[in-house]
């Protein structure tokens, strides 16, 4: 029988501005305000606000609007203290309050933990940081503009892949910060600029670090000018030719410390933007995971170490399992680096059938997962079966949390702690650690 394609029907709005009442805000920090029952999503509009808004997108259960102007705001509305926030991708939430920003990702984080563990829990106290110059790390974008020959450089705009062209970002750290006009005056003299890509930067313990993403090679002249400066600097210079290849030109191998540790990396590697957040974080997790010494610890989603090596220092033995084998390598440096003999480190893809490697044939007395966005699905379901009677969940996406405790209850574990981690402050990013018990 011969189908025949009909096109689908779109829906039409008017676009004319509407004023709305902003009812609640979602967990991504959006405002909410209700037509004919169908939620409207309001990105910069807070709870308790009426505002004059246009539609942009209506489907049948949701629409979105665009923030024309707030008629009356809410208390906890401030003056973003960022030039660029109105265009630039990255903050979202400078519109709120230090203590308003909180309080929602609080809210957020319980309302969706009670809605899919079916558990109403008293959060515990959360772990904040310093809200300007908390960022160790950021990738600042390079175009040349072919009408002056200017560069730009800088973060995304909101919803485009145009550039903010920025000169200070005020949650970047002091020290990164300063090496942005550096790098861009000397950058701007480069014979073929059109060719640059991005900077990396990042500040580790020892050092700070420049990346350089180049898509042709650079002449001598231009890398001789940037190896000078970096060596003025005592800065770590890295050039990518290609995307994932990175070439050490000068400088000493940057670390970071936790704990009285050091962890040397790269700057492809996975480390946490907060470095203050960071250790508190890791110190919360020993915390409450209460390892002894004569437990049997198991990490998943190890990355570099980041809890690994805390956890050796204090257990009788400690498994990591990351999924990215040049992490396992560098884990496993760092633990001779530190002298840990106590830990080993395999990879695995925790998404697959994982059940018939070596360490699983082992017992352990307490689990620790710090899975990426996308949850622990791929193993969640099986973590009763390694002898657990502790589990401590690190999340950054409390949907993927709320979905997996599910898995966890049903095998038996109660939820007996939960916080946020303030990680990422004037953004709707939510951290968070939540303790499971059998």
């Amino acid at each position: 029988m011969a189908r025949f394609f009909k096109p689908t029907k779109k829906t039409s709005f008017s676009s004319k501005h509407q004023e709305m009442m902003i009812e609640r805000m979602d967990h991504q920090g959006a405002g909410i305000a209700y037509q004919n029952k169908k939620p409207v999503f309001i990105e910069g509009a807070i709870e308790g606000e009426k505002v004059l808004a246009q539609l942009t997108e209506s489907k049948s259960k949701f629409a979105k609007a665009q923030l024309i102007k707030v008629l009356q705001a809410s208390e906890t509305r401030v003056e973003p203290f960022c030039p660029h926030y109105e265009q630039c991708g990255g903050c979202n939430q400078q519109h709120l309050n230090n203590d308003a920003q909180r309080e929602y990702k609080q809210q957020a984080l319980s309302q969706l933990m009670s809605k899919f563990a079916n558990q109403t829990l008293t959060l515990s106290p959360s772990i904040e940081s310093q809200d300007k110059a908390y960022r160790r790390r950021a990738r600042l974008s390079i175009k040349l503009n072919k009408k002056n020959r200017q560069l730009v450089m800088g973060f995304r705009r909101k919803r485009s892949n145009e550039l903010v062209d920025i000169n200070h970002c005020p949650v970047l750290l002091d020290s990164l910060n300063a090496r942005i006009p550096e790098l861009r005056e000397i950058l701007t003299q480069f014979s073929n600029p059109a060719a640059l890509g991005h900077i990396e930067l990042v500040q580790a313990d020892n050092t700070s670090v420049v990346v350089l993403r180049h898509t042709q090679k650079l002449s001598e002249k231009d890398l001789q000018s940037l190896t000078s400066y970096s060596e003025k600097n005592q800065i770590c210079l890295y050039l990518m030719p290609e995307a994932g290849q990175l070439q050490h030109v000068t400088g000493e191998q940057p670390y970071y410390s936790e704990l009285g540790l050091a962890l040397p990396f790269l700057p492809s590697h996975f480390i946490q933007v907060n470095q203050e957040i960071n250790k508190k974080m890791v110190a919360q997790a020993m915390a409450w995971l209460s390892p002894q010494s004569q437990d049997r610890v198991l990490d998943l989603f190890c990355g570099l170490g980041n809890f690994t090596l805390p956890l050796a220092q204090v257990c009788q033995k400690v498994v990591g399992v990351e999924g990215v084998q040049d992490m396992v390598d560098w884990a496993s440096h760092n633990a001779l680096h530190n002298q840990l003999f106590n830990v080993e480190f395999y990879q695995a893809n925790l998404e697959q059938d994982w059940q018939d490697l070596v360490w699983t044939r082992e017992q352990f007395d307490k689990i620790l997962l710090d899975p990426a966005r996308a949850g622990a699905s791929g193993i969640i379901d099986k973590v009763s079966q390694l002898g657990a009677s502790r589990v401590l969940y690190v999340s950054c996406n409390p949907a993927t949390l709320a979905r997996d405790s599910q898995s966890l209850i049903e095998q038996g574990y109660q939820l007996v702690k939960l916080g946020m981690l303030d990680m990422f402050p004037h953004t709707s990013h939510l951290e968070s650690m939540a303790l499971f018990e059998k």
